[in-house]
């Protein structure tokens, strides 16, 4: 089942790489821009607590994603594969959470309160609005780009290397195992065949991560030295290229820089 979820993930980051390669208008965007404005809008979503802001803010990516091109259903999928991880944290508030008590549960004797309820639909809004930001920044802007933009906005250079490292890897350590795996299924390998003896498929599954981790370390060893060959050292930078700002990239910033500010005097109304 880990295994699958694994692959799932992979997939979407795949997939979320293919969609980085669409035409529109974020996607033309400067990548510090689209890092700052997104950092913005999560920033402020964490700050405010007021549903209802948080519900326009939600509003204004989901607009975003739309003339992006982005599909509405890989966004949400990956919205969804990711909510999990900090969704369980919100739904269980309004257990925990003293308050005014709004439900009892005569078998299990657990109480919902008021107090918990809207703290706990506060932090799902919350989370929600920064996953689709994440989301969002994913599909408009390559891996590569994203660690291009942090470097340039004075990311220290070993801490960039080793992400820019990683996410090659990554990619690397997919293809290699779905090598694998394609081999293990034209010889008829199932990992869930009961027919066949469980120790069996222990000892094959350890064989395939011993393969993975050899393959790993021969390739590393190979791009290490092809680095060398091109002249890369332990004082290289390799994101120096300040690329200028368009007047398209000052637009967005100033617009998502305003929503916000909107958003913020929205709050101290006296309608909302």
């Amino acid at each position: 089942m880990e295994v699958g979820i694994n692959m799932g993930i992979m997939e979407s980051i795949k997939i979320a790489e293919q969609e980085t390669t669409k035409e529109s208008f974020l996607h033309s965007l400067d990548g510090r821009i689209k890092l700052i404005s997104l950092i913005l809008i999560i920033i402020y979503a964490v700050y405010t607590t007021d549903i209802l802001i948080l519900v326009i803010a939600e509003l204004y990516l989901l607009a975003l994603i739309f003339i992006s091109n982005i599909s509405f259903s890989f966004a949400l999928k990956r919205i969804l594969l990711l909510l999990p991880f900090g969704g369980f944290i919100a739904i269980f508030q309004p257990f925990i959470r003293p308050g005014d008590v709004i439900y009892v549960f005569p078998i299990l004797g657990l109480d919902i309160t008021y107090q918990g309820l809207m703290f706990g639909i506060l932090l799902m809004s919350r989370l929600v609005v920064s996953l689709t930001a994440i989301v969002l920044l994913s599909s408009v802007t390559s891996l590569t780009d994203i660690i291009g933009s942090m470097r340039k906005l004075g990311m220290p250079r070993e801490f960039a290397m080793m992400l820019s490292l990683m996410i090659r890897y990554l990619f690397m350590f997919y293809d290699e195992l779905e090598k694998i795996r394609n081999a293990q299924k034209s010889r008829n390998f199932d990992i869930w065949n009961k027919k066949t003896a469980y120790q069996w498929r222990l000892k094959q599954i350890a064989y395939t991560i011993a393969m993975m981790f050899l393959r790993s370390y021969e390739r590393g060893e190979t791009i290490y030295y092809s680095m060398l060959s091109r002249g890369y050292s332990d004082h290289s930078n390799i994101y120096n290229q300040n690329q200028k700002l368009r007047s398209g990239d000052f637009i967005f910033i100033g617009f998502t820089i305003s929503f916000i500010l909107t958003l913020e005097l929205i709050s101290y109304t006296p309608l909302i």
